[in-house]
């Protein structure tokens, strides 16, 4: 019998424990519960690549918890599991499409949903040992693209980087947040500094200043000193990065709010203060102004940490970028394999849809597509993605006139044909069935050369 691999699962309260007894027996199965509170350290087994998110009996409440232990967690790969089919817009649905790779309704065919997890497992274990081309976690594609939307993103923060001021950066949960972060400290003086990330909703109040402000003690007995530097002295001389800030209660923005003033720390157990020199970045998915005119968040921390505002386009306001990104994501996805392919109808289908998971549920979806999928070219049936109304939807949504709308689809058709012809003019033009001219004056008209940003 093969060596047990490791599994995490995590899951409400009275989870399908019958399935969890049949998974026993091949894997060694790590549980958390979503009702204990994130832990800062986590002890997962080493070589976790997958998990499973058990949402059979997710209360509604328990969504945003569920949020925070799966990113402490940051496994590879999600597979989740529902009593029925998730209706757009529930707690259960968001989850799978912003997490899940793949997901099975309950009762669960145990042999298949093994097959599943061990082929997720060695995909994972695969990317994992392999240099990734497109950045961690794929978070560097989220700054790609032409699209006016992007370009002008990307200017901007240029600009914001050779400030020392601090920078809130807002948007939609798996918008890219992260990914501009990262780009406005790797284009800033400080490059060559750490970039430290604090997950702010995984602050647990009762450890959060050990954790931003490290500890120090001292042993009498032993006459030991032991040091250990928290995140913002980490954090000296790079950028911090606090995500979710809109998460922090009133006792951790208060704690924060000595640091934000005086640009020193002192660690617990100790009163001797210690400068600390970086830039300060945040995010958030929730406007802050708003959260501050409630009474939610402390105007003064707010004031001082929103020098600088940038709010990153949701994935459904740049589908010009949407088959580059994709071809991209597949490239990354089959390792040492010959990628798979998008067929024009998929293409077509990932413009179309609304993504409300955003970045993380387009790489979700082309996962799930290229394990799945038995040809070299994905199909619209591979994705999943159910369609329906979507134009009426996005019509909805938008107050655009009919050459707006024009202009849009001849955009998309630009991207589309750009990406079945991995960038190759010619076979682009044969596609949309016109002249090479045609085709590069198509180009020029809506930007889509290869243009400096601004």
């Amino acid at each position: 019998m093969s060596e047990k691999r490791p599994l995490v699962w995590l899951s409400a309260a009275n989870g399908s424990t019958t399935l969890r007894r049949a998974l026993d027996a091949h894997w060694h199965i790590t549980g958390y519960s979503l009702q204990a509170p994130v832990p800062i350290m986590m002890s997962v087994p080493e070589d976790t690549r997958v998990g499973i998110l058990d949402l059979t009996n997710l209360p509604p409440e328990a969504a945003l918890a569920a949020e925070q232990w799966l990113e402490a967690l940051s496994l590879d790969v999600w597979v989740g599991i529902v009593a029925h089919r998730p209706v757009s817009g529930m707690p259960a649905a968001q989850l799978i499409a912003r997490y899940c790779s793949d997901f099975h309704t309950t009762p669960v065919h145990v042999d298949r949903l093994n097959t599943v997890l061990g082929h997720l497992w060695g995909m994972a274990s695969i990317r994992a040992s392999a240099p990734d081309p497109v950045g961690d976690n794929y978070h560097a594609l989220a700054m790609e693209g032409d699209s006016e939307t992007i370009r002008k993103i990307r200017g901007l923060l240029r600009r914001f980087a050779v400030t020392p001021d601090p920078v809130l950066i807002t948007g939609e949960s798996g918008s890219g947040k992260y990914a501009a972060a990262r780009f406005l400290h790797q284009t800033s003086p400080r490059a060559a500094g750490p970039l430290i990330n604090v997950n702010c909703a995984a602050l647990p109040d009762t450890l959060a200043r050990s954790e931003l402000f490290g500890v120090e003690s001292y042993s009498s007995q032993d006459d030991v000193e032991t040091i250990q530097p928290g995140r913002i002295e980490q954090a000296n001389g790079g950028s911090l990065m606090l995500s979710s800030i809109d998460e922090l209660d009133d006792n951790q923005q208060s704690a924060l709010l000595g640091f934000l003033q005086e640009g020193q720390i002192e660690r617990v157990g100790s009163t001797t203060p210690i400068p600390i020199n970086c830039r300060i970045i945040t995010t958030a998915t929730r406007p802050l102004q708003d959260l501050v005119n409630s009474g939610q968040f402390r105007s003064d921390v707010f004031y001082r940490l929103g020098g600088l505002e940038i709010r990153m386009p949701p994935l459904r306001d740049r589908r010009e970028d949407i088959p580059a990104i994709a071809s991209a994501l597949l490239a990354a996805t089959a390792s040492h394999q010959k990628p798979k392919q998008l067929s024009l109808a998929a293409i077509e289908c990932l413009v179309k849809h609304n993504w409300p998971g955003n970045f993380r549920e387009l790489q979700n979806r082309l996962r799930q597509a290229s394990l799945l999928c038995d040809k070299g070219t994905i199909e619209p049936e591979d994705l999943g993605l159910d369609e329906g109304g979507t134009d009426a939807t996005q019509m909805a949504s938008t107050n655009l006139s009919l050459e707006e709308f024009r202009a849009r689809a001849d955009r998309q058709a630009l991207s589309c044909s750009l990406a079945l012809a991995h960038h190759n003019i010619s076979a682009a033009a044969r596609i949309l069935k016109i002249s090479r001219v045609s085709f590069y004056r198509l180009m020029e008209k809506y930007n889509q050369s290869h243009h400096a940003d601004p």
